[in-house]
């Protein structure tokens, strides 16, 4: 990969999109459902991570099936949908990409048919080579074979690439595809958790991208 002409991948929910306080909300309402407690979104920030059913079994204190997992998360998703006409960029993203010099593409794991027009309502859709987001119908699960299939359908070989996410799903989706990673800090993920990690970390997207840049 050469600093000077890398492809940047952007992760969407709590990156470039600041939803955090709605994902929380919409958690909550899923746990809400089965007796769950709620959760802070300072708890959600340390305990969050994929697979979420694995997240969801920790919080609830019991296993959570295919068969549980998909009622809850199709209760997430009815909550986060009222709600995100709430929600905003975060303050520097349109500035963070447009600092960027090379290819930019989009990849999310929330739903496919729901993301497309969302970042189009945004103004955002020029930016990216390409925007994919979770075929299937039901969400939750890791990032890095959603990430094998996007570089494929850009032919491009995963050492070219650099990502930015709010994870640490996101850093290890990049490191199976032998690409790179510069993680975010205020998305989803705490702080402490993402500088544990070893890779570079970024409190804004425009440092990030900055960061970004100077990954060989």
């Amino acid at each position: 990969m050469t600093a000077a002409h890398p492809h940047l991948v952007w992760d969407w929910n709590g990156t470039l999109l600041n939803d955090l306080s709605l994902v929380v909300a919409s958690t909550n309402a899923a746990f809400a459902t089965v007796g769950g407690p709620t959760v802070t979104a300072d708890e959600h920030r340390v305990r969050f991570r994929r697979p979420v059913a694995d997240y969801y079994a920790e919080v609830l204190g019991q296993a959570v099936d295919d068969e549980q997992f998909g009622r809850l998360d199709k209760i997430f998703h009815e909550a986060y949908r009222s709600g995100l006409t709430t929600c905003e960029l975060a303050a520097d993203a349109r500035t963070a990409m447009e600092s960027w010099p090379g290819g930019q593409s989009l990849l999310s794991m929330w739903f496919h048919e729901e993301l497309v027009p969302t970042v189009h309502t945004y103004g955002l859709t020029s930016h990216f080579l390409r925007v994919d987001g979770l075929r299937g119908t039901v969400g939750g699960d890791r990032k890095a074979e959603s990430l094998r299939r996007h570089l494929a359908e850009l032919g491009l070989d995963g050492g070219s690439v650099v990502l930015i996410g709010d994870s640490l799903d996101d850093a290890d989706a990049a490191s199976a595809v032998g690409g790179r990673a510069v993680l975010y800090t205020g998305g989803f993920t705490d702080p402490a958790r993402l500088r544990a990690s070893g890779h570079p970390v970024a409190d804004t997207l425009t440092e990030a991208v900055t960061l970004a840049r100077t990954l060989g």
